[in-house]
């Protein structure tokens, strides 16, 4: 039985699929009207291999004992958005698994994606786990993991974790059938736990490193809500920037100090940062480099 959502969910249930997994139940969450779906359908996948598709998201005691009359020898979770209680678990005879998108105990919780990009880091990873009560803390089964470059965004790094996630699947999931799955027990006093992130976390503080600014960019571009400041009274938003310096005073944080062929150039706390595809709210996407820069310079436009 699968709980799974978005492409990490799509190719692990291909990878079962491929494996020969008999699934006997999708759950599965309907696509959110604000999102800007990238990613194949799971509900279409079970769909044109018979699998039955549910969209419950609350599993009260009838949900239970009807899961239970089902008798699952598996339970997977794969991006699925809710916690599963206790009693779900517990259908599954030989485990309940889940697999997250981070090299656990590091990044438990939500948007570990986004996170670790918001967070500079330099590598993450895939793990699948034992699932217990507690947000992925369960024994780890098995791991991958994955370099992040300067390059990557939050889109192109989810990119690269899918094929990792399949593999390890398709690696595993005999182990766990023939139940001998491995336990690593994870130090979780050693990891770290994020929440959930919102739109409003996109706000630029001018006043950070340019390093921390470009991460935060990357981090929230499409298909994600954005990185944003004001300008003038308006939100812009800044769907690609660069890093021209990483110390240094440009000038006065936030203070447009030049715009040419590759994009804006602003000062941050330290550093200089480039904005390079931006948009106010309400119009188009463009290319920074392709507005007013000397009206913007003389005026002293500052970014805040």
């Amino acid at each position: 039985m699968v709980f799974g959502y978005h492409e990490l969910g799509y190719v692990c249930i291909q990878a079962l699929l491929k494996l020969g997994a008999p699934i006997i139940a999708l759950f599965t969450h309907p696509h959110d009207p604000g999102e800007q779906v990238w990613w194949r359908s799971c509900a279409q996948l079970a769909g044109r291999h018979q699998i039955a598709v549910y969209t419950e998201e609350e599993f009260g005691p009838q949900w239970v004992e009807r899961l239970q009359g089902w008798a699952p020898a598996v339970i997977y979770s794969f991006n699925y958005r809710k916690l599963l209680p206790r009693p779900i678990l517990q259908c599954a005879s030989i485990g309940a698994f889940n697999l997250h998108p981070s090299k656990l105990p590091a990044y438990r919780g939500r948007a570990p994606i986004n996170w670790v990009l918001v967070n500079g880091e330099r590598e993450t990873g895939v793990t699948l786990h034992h699932m217990v009560a507690r947000a992925d803390a369960g024994d780890i089964v098995g791991q991958q993991t994955a370099a992040i470059e300067d390059s990557d965004t939050a889109l192109s790094l989810s990119r690269k974790l899918t094929p990792l996630a399949a593999d390890l699947i398709t690696r595993l999931h005999p182990l766990i059938v023939a139940g001998r799955a491995p336990r690593i027990p994870q130090d979780l006093s050693a990891g770290s736990y994020y929440g959930r992130r919102t739109p409003a976390d996109g706000r630029i503080d001018w006043n950070w490193p340019a390093r921390r600014i470009f991460n935060l960019v990357r981090a929230v571009t499409h298909p994600y809500p954005g990185a944003f400041c004001f300008a003038a009274g308006r939100k812009l938003f800044v769907w690609e920037a660069a890093i021209e310096a990483e110390h240094g005073k440009g000038g006065e944080a936030g203070q447009i100090i030049g715009v040419g062929a590759s994009g804006m150039r602003v000062a941050a706390g330290a550093g200089v940062v480039i904005a390079k595809r931006i948009q106010f709210e309400g119009g188009r996407e463009i290319p920074a480099g392709a507005v007013d820069g000397q009206t913007l310079v003389e005026a002293k436009w500052k970014l805040v």
